[in-house]
């Protein structure tokens, strides 16, 4: 085997979940080969360098092996090499870091604290208030006409 797709040996070797996303990740240019974005069908052969855009941080992997087939996470290793640059990988330390620090209120599950907050108000507003919206007194005095 000498060549084998782009899509199909990304899917293979874990960097996505299925072949259809490794698929639309070439198609949308988050697939490179040399700084060039790449098609699909695109054959690659030993040592090929194919960079992987996964905001914040292009991953960067060297082939050392083909194969056609989805591998177990252990023989992984043995087809292909992660040279990621440090730089890149301290992005993603950093990002993990201030992800939850700089999330904009109202996107996502609420922190607990948020729900802690939400549950003070919203017993601060139903102690306040005994009003029945629904009160059936008013439909009864427009009974008598």
């Amino acid at each position: 085997m000498n060549e084998v797709r782009i899509d199909k040996w990304l899917w293979s070797m874990r960097v996505f979940k299925t072949r259809t996303i490794a698929t639309d990740a070439c198609k949308k240019g988050r697939v490179l080969m040399g700084g060039q974005p790449v098609k699909p069908s695109r054959p690659i052969k030993v040592g090929d360098l194919i960079d992987v855009r996964r905001p914040p941080v292009t991953y960067t992997f060297r082939v050392k092996a083909l194969t056609q087939n989805r591998l177990g996470a252990k023989l992984v290793p043995d087809y292909m090499e992660n040279v990621t640059p440090q730089s890149q990988l301290d992005l993603l330390d950093v990002v993990r870091i201030t992800g939850f620090i700089d999330r904009r209120k109202g996107l996502g599950r609420p922190t607990k604290r948020e729900g802690r907050e939400l549950a003070r108000f919203s017993e601060e507003m139903s102690d306040g208030w005994d009003v029945d919206f629904f009160d059936d007194d008013d439909t009864e005095e427009t009974s008598e006409d």
